[in-house]
């Protein structure tokens, strides 16, 4: 073994050097020398390094002096079957005493047991060194093992070489632990953001009178940090419905608890029934109080099943999806904003078809996106396999899943949120129904409003007591449309499986509120019969200009 490269940069050997040049120098020179007179006395005086009072050179040490001494363990091995030819004292020390000349196999089996030996081979054969990273061995101590190739006389001086594998093992004991430590605390505080992000997300969602709903949540593989995902389901009333879906940008706890003050503010602000770009307006600014640092992409759409659509805005998401009855894909993508917490943009509102029949997927990037691939190629992948995907909401969901491959090691969150509106044949199309009657105004509009309203009640075969309630409920939005709207005013009725709404369409935007009316007033108490006989009631603006008064009445369970 030579340590020559080596022996100028150990203490002591350029000092040495230094004094014996001075020592042949001039007296000027001895004087402004880097090694003190006295120094370079005493070195003039040694008779070479090898002197018994002197320091030795690293050449004339002996290898096995200088092996015995180091604290990591060394085992020499030589032959086809690893013959021991040394250990040192440190590798005694770890596994006791080994025999010499006996295979590796049987001397050294705590090597067998790390798997080292087929190591050995490698290095045999290849004549290059190989290293194994934090090994556990017997005894519970961790190593670094490096095998360096070798050639070793055999046989004493003069013999032939025989090619040999110097084994070096550097305790990491301390290292293996902290880094066991580490990731303990890792999965730990994933474990943490998990249990937070699920959490956060609805327990159950909402299952509206038109629409199947179901969703899925897959947080990322053990080694990915849990992102900011999330998706919701509001029912506003009306016979109406909210659908969110988003994705806070970052990962961890933060993440989550940035997403968690979002849902709960689209939550608040869907109460308001404002159209979905003025919902969006609303989270951009709260979204750079929370955190300005970080932004997040959100689709937030509303389900009108009078409309047969899809009324949604974007800040950044990706597209929705919607599978006609025919099986035809379309894929919303206008009009697009940029995320939440930017500022500075006016979000607009757009519409998709969903009528009897149709699917509509709405998802975040970890479902389609890639490294490998465009972001474009994993929403077509989807567009093909929603194409494919037929069942149930939740079936459709995890057909999806699987069809894009996402599995538990998935490198990134996923949510998926799939609703269908069925189509309703049979006693199903008894059961949900509509009438609708246009009211041009003046004194007869009253009392034609009553007069459909009980005949279309008594139609659908409502009990009494429904059936006047009812009428008195829709006499009243009339009445208070006559005194406060202006034309054009519309009537309509909806019957769903659980629920009976009546709504009232005019072309003034001012909206009603509740009031207590004084005994001497002559107006002010429609609102407050209709919030009174109600289970619920409500009002809106709508898109064109207007409002929508509406109310709802809960049908006894079969």
């Amino acid at each position: 073994m030579n340590f020559t490269r080596w022996s100028a940069r150990l203490p002591g050997t350029q000092r040495r050097a230094a004094a014996r040049t001075e020592t042949g120098g001039s007296p000027a020179q001895r004087g402004e020398g880097s090694v003190p007179a006295a120094r370079a006395e005493q070195t003039a005086q040694d008779p070479g390094d090898d002197d018994g009072g002197g320091a030795r050179g690293v050449d004339a040490l002996p290898a096995r002096e200088v092996l015995d001494s180091v604290p990591a363990l060394v085992a020499l091995v030589h032959g086809p079957d690893h013959r021991v030819t040394y250990v040192n004292d440190a590798y005694t020390t770890a596994f006791g005493t080994r025999p010499m000349g006996a295979p590796a196999r049987e001397a050294l089996p705590e090597l067998a047991e790390v798997g080292l030996l087929p190591l050995l081979d490698q290095v045999l054969r290849s004549s290059r060194p190989r290293t194994v990273k934090s090994r556990k061995a017997p005894g519970g101590r961790s190593y670094t093992f490096t095998c360096t190739p070798v050639a070793l006389p055999l046989g004493g001086p003069g013999a032939d070489s025989g090619a040999g594998v110097l084994v070096f093992a550097a305790d990491v004991t301390d290292h293996a632990e902290a880094a066991e430590r580490l990731r303990a605390s890792e999965r730990t505080q994933r474990e943490t953001a998990v249990t937070l992000q699920r959490s956060l997300l609805p327990q159950e969602l909402e299952q509206p009178d038109d629409l199947r709903i179901a969703a899925t949540y897959q947080p990322g593989g053990t080694e990915t940090a849990v992102g900011g995902d999330w998706y919701d389901v509001i029912t506003l009333g009306g016979g109406r419905t909210a659908l969110v879906i988003g994705d806070v940008m970052g990962r961890g706890v933060r993440a989550a608890a940035v997403m968690g003050q979002l849902r709960t503010a689209v939550r608040a602000y869907a109460r308001l029934d404002l159209p979905p770009h003025e919902v969006l307006q609303l989270l951009d600014g709260l979204a750079a109080e929370i955190d300005a640092s970080q932004i997040a992409t959100c689709v937030y759409a509303v389900h009108d099943p009078n409309e047969g659509s899809l009324t949604y805005a974007s800040a950044g998401h990706l597209p929705i999806l919607v599978r006609d009855e025919n099986g035809t894909i379309h894929r919303a993508e206008e009009p697009t904003g940029p995320p939440l917490g930017t500022g500075g943009w006016l979000h607009a509102s757009g519409s998709v078809p969903l009528g009897p029949g149709s699917t509509a997927v709405l998802y975040t990037d970890g479902l389609v996106e890639r490294r490998s691939e465009d972001i474009d190629e994993g929403v077509a992948a989807l567009e093909r396999a929603l194409g494919g995907a037929t069942g149930t909401p939740q079936v459709v969901c995890d057909r999806l899943i699987r069809a894009l491959g996402v599995t538990a090691d998935h490198d990134d969150d996923v949510a998926v949120l799939v609703l269908q509106q069925p189509a309703r044949t049979g006693t199903d199309a008894e059961v949900f129904r509509n009438a609708a009657l246009e009211l041009l105004g003046g004194v007869e509009a009253a009392p034609r409003a009553r007069a459909f309203a009980s005949g279309v009640l008594t139609s659908w075969r409502f009990p009494p007591d429904l059936h006047d309630l009812g009428v008195l409920a829709a006499s009243e939005l009339v009445a208070n449309s006559l005194q406060h709207g202006t034309p054009p005013m519309r009537l309509r009725l909806r019957r769903t499986d659980r629920r009976l709404i009546i709504e009232v369409t005019d072309g003034d935007d001012h909206l009603p509120r509740r009031r207590r009316a004084e005994p001497a007033d002559e107006a002010g108490r429609g609102i407050a019969i209709v919030a009174t006989i109600a289970s619920n009631w409500g009002s809106r603006r709508t898109p064109g200009g207007g409002k929508a008064v509406w109310c709802e009445f809960a049908l006894p369970r079969a």
